[in-house]
């Protein structure tokens, strides 16, 4: 038993190397499999890469200790309102950290505004949030990359450094008109790679006149102790009989967000990874048909020396395989070059403004291209390698 499975070893190398020292002279018809489904694989992962980047972007926001309180009921900001006796209940509250100028609680209003895209001209849809002095304090990761920060009581704007990147006119010294305001960019921001690197930052109490929003706010920006005391916080305000909010982490909040756009993405690139697929499949096939007409004999004679039908199979989807392998290794690489890090901006669903991040080629996702691209290759040569070795040897052998 064992001589037999060395031999039937044996058999499965030495066909499989015949075949691979014979690719040279098929070398048009493999390169075409090669590219076929490097183009598959670099599209399909760069496709998904816009999901990754985005999730990771919005997912990134926030920690365990950064919590959002917004009227229940609301699933955004936007939905959101809030008294400014509400705000002070919540700043009030058993669990919220204290810094140098109070809590560190702030009081926070949402709007969207125009701002054309640097790549098309065409207008596009901005956060424009105000916030209370101490954001900046709330954030923990906010840092002045350009100018300074804004003037309270002044029509002064800071602007994300993903949203300056993207937007036009978003310069430091730009003039800008929103509301019923004059506004003047004086700085550029970072919060560290987060979503909230897309929106303009003002004072919420000179937003709150602008828009005509009284003494509103529409969300409470609470930094907690420690996240241990999230539970505590929450049970607080939500039986407080004198609100009626919502307690979710900003982490929670913005992946809440991510879902539909994400979603769309991964969708958008299974469907058009698949359908291409299809073809770099078809595009195989026609490769491992052809390579098996042209050793129609050669493999017959194999068969008739003694050789199995099994090893005969195996040596035709191992080159099948390792061309496509090959072809996977490069679209993956070509992916990572010209997809990761690829800064865009996209409109987050839930409030219908615009998003700025950076595609992101994951481990996971080269992982799945490479496994893609050989699944793609065993279809491929499945079947001209079932051919070939079932294919009657008299007959072959008659073959010219």
């Amino acid at each position: 038993m064992i001589g037999n499975l060395v031999s039937w070893i044996t058999q499965v190398l030495t066909v499989t190397w015949f075949n691979l020292s014979n690719i040279k002279a098929r070398l048009g018809w493999s390169a075409s499999t090669i590219v076929g489904i490097a183009g598959v694989v670099m599209v399909c992962v760069g496709i998904l890469s816009m999901a990754a980047g985005f999730k990771s972007t919005m997912a990134s926001t926030g920690d365990e200790a950064s919590i959002i309180v917004m009227r229940s009921g609301s699933g955004t900001e936007m939905m959101s309102g809030l008294g400014m006796e509400d705000t002070k209940i919540i700043a009030d509250a058993p669990g919220v950290a204290r810094g140098s100028t109070g809590a560190l609680s702030s009081s926070e209003l949402f709007v969207v505004v125009d701002v054309p895209k640097k790549s098309t001209g065409t207008d596009a849809n901005v956060p424009l949030r105000g916030v209370s002095p101490t954001a900046y304090e709330v954030r923990g990761n906010f840092e002045i990359l350009e100018g300074r920060r804004f003037a309270p009581g002044r029509n002064e704007v800071i602007v994300g450094d993903a949203a300056a990147s993207e937007f036009a006119g978003l310069d430091v010294g730009s003039e800008l008109r929103w509301g019923e305001n004059e506004w003047t960019v004086v700085g550029i921001f970072s919060t560290g790679g987060t979503a909230e690197d897309s929106e303009i930052w003002c004072d919420a109490k000179v937003l709150q006149p602008a828009y005509r929003r009284g003494n509103s706010f529409q969300s409470v920006h609470v930094r907690l102790t420690s996240g241990d005391q999230f539970g505590a916080f929450k049970d607080t305000l939500t039986t407080d009989p004198r609100l009626n909010v919502k307690v979710i982490s900003k982490t929670d909040y913005w992946s809440d967000q991510a879902a539909a756009t994400s979603t769309t993405f991964q969708v958008f690139g299974i469907v058009i990874g698949g359908l291409m697929g299809f073809g770099a499949i078809f595009g195989a096939l026609n490769t491992m048909y052809t390579a098996v007409s042209t050793r129609t004999k050669e493999i017959a004679t194999l068969r008739a020396l003694g050789f199995g039908s099994g090893p005969v199979v195996i040596s035709v989807l191992v080159e099948a395989v390792l061309l496509a392998f090959v072809g996977g290794v490069i679209g993956c690489g070509l992916a990572y070059m010209f997809f990761n890090g690829f800064r865009a901006a996209t409109l987050n669903f839930q409030t219908f403004s615009q998003i700025a991040f950076a595609f992101a080629v994951t481990p996971s996702l080269l992982i799945g291209g490479l496994i893609y691209s050989l699944i793609m290759g065993f279809v491929g040569g499945f079947f001209p390698a079932i051919r070939a070795a079932y294919l009657p040897v008299a007959t072959a052998l008659r073959q010219h």
